[in-house]
Parts: structure tokens; sequence; C-alpha cells
């Protein structure tokens, strides 16, 4: 692996995890002497970093983008429109094998042992499903609204109660897709993508002023109700 793909991976990941807050401005010259990288790699992981739109440019700095309610409603629309379109695809499109396999791969995250287990299986579960549709636009789409939310998914399996319950809500659309019905396959998700997002909005306001006591950067002050149930 080349040194900026390493130093890329390794900087998402402190950004994803939250080691390095929203809102945290970051140092080209911090960056270099953290992960002991020439100044090349270093801009161009950041370069990158800014496309997925994890990180700000401004003039000479840069910043971790905070963490928009705003923001979190809107890629919460589109998903309600995507991924229900992408299962219904699956259903007309996949086949028993393909199936199969994305049913073990969330078969072996019963039980889901932690957070980044579980933010790994929703992730895995969703993009594995929108890929059984053949559309590679919609699953880039997909995937990219599921990287930008990735830093708040935390939110949504941090108890074992709450892991279980998304465990079985993938499940419940699963066995809809396999058993050829498309309607109650897009309900499910449509439903499922709707309640991630209105617990995680509601958890967030709830606690908004003890995450930013912690350092992090929230904006934004949405009222919107989900369209997608």
């Amino acid at each position: 692996m080349s040194q900026t793909a390493q130093l890329y991976d390794n900087l998402r990941a402190a950004i994803l995890t939250l080691e390095i807050a929203p809102g945290e401005r970051i140092s080209e010259r911090g960056l270099e002497a953290r992960f002991h990288a020439s100044r090349t790699p270093v801009r161009a992981a950041l370069s990158r970093l800014e496309r997925e739109g994890l990180i700000l440019h401004e003039g000479r700095s840069w910043t971790v983008t905070p963490i928009d309610l705003d923001e979190i409603a809107s890629l919460a629309e589109l998903r309600g429109v995507l991924e229900p379109a992408a299962v219904r695809f699956a259903v007309e499109r996949a086949d028993a094998a393909a199936l199969a396999e994305v049913r073990s791969h969330l078969d072996a995250l019963r039980p889901t042992p932690d957070q980044q287990a579980g933010i790994r299986m929703g992730s895995t579960f969703h993009l594995d499903l929108a890929a059984l549709g053949g559309n590679r636009f919609v699953t880039d789409a997909i995937g990219d609204a599921l990287t930008r939310l990735e830093r708040t998914r935390w939110i949504e399996v941090r108890t074992p109660e709450a892991r279980d319950a998304a465990w079985d809500e993938h499940s419940a659309v699963l066995d809809a897709v396999q058993a050829g019905d498309a309607d109650r396959a897009a309900e499910l998700l449509a439903a499922h993508v709707a309640g991630t997002n209105d617990r995680l909005i509601a958890w967030i306001a709830q606690e908004r002023r003890r995450l930013r006591g912690a350092g992090m950067a929230i904006i934004g002050a949405t009222d919107r109700t989900s369209t997608t149930h």
C-alpha cells in the first residue's frame, strides 16, 4: 500500500471513529508529524477526504466537517428514495446464490459483539443489498450517503439491544427479498431507514449540549419529519 493510501485510511478511520472530533482543526504539519509522512501524501489524503465531505478546506486551514442535522435529514430522504428502489431491483435481478451470500454475511454477525461490528454490519448489508440490484450508480450513491453518516451511526448501535434490533430489521428485509416480495421488502427497508433517522435526530437533539461539551461541533436545526414512513 502506498504512503498516500495508508495515510488516507488512517486519517479517515480517525475521523469516522470520532478520534478526531467534528469541527476540529487539522494542520498539514501536524499530520506530517503524527503519521510520519511527507507533505505530498498528506495533501493528497486531505483532498480525497474533502471530496468525500469529511473535511473542509478554508484558505490554508483544514477542519473536520461538523455533524450537520440538516444534512442527516437530507441523506435520510435520499436513502428513503434510493434504497427501496434498489431492493426492488434486487428482487427482480438477484439469483439465489447471491442472496444466500448476503444471508451468510448477515448471519455471521449475530449476535453483533460491539459498536464497530454493528456499524460494519449495517454498511455491509445495505451495500450488499444495493449491489444485488445491479445498478452501480445507485450503489455508489447509497455508499456515499452511508460514508457521510458513519460518524453518527454508532448511536444506532450503541447498546446490545439496539444492535439486535438493527439485525432483526435487516433480516426481515432479506427474508422478503428471498421470498420474492418486492413490495414488502421496499416497505420494510423504507421503515428501517426512516426509523433509524428519527431515532438518530432525536438522540442528538436531546444530547446536543453534552456532545458539544465533549468538543463535537454540531450544526443545523432541522424540524423536518421523515418522508419515508
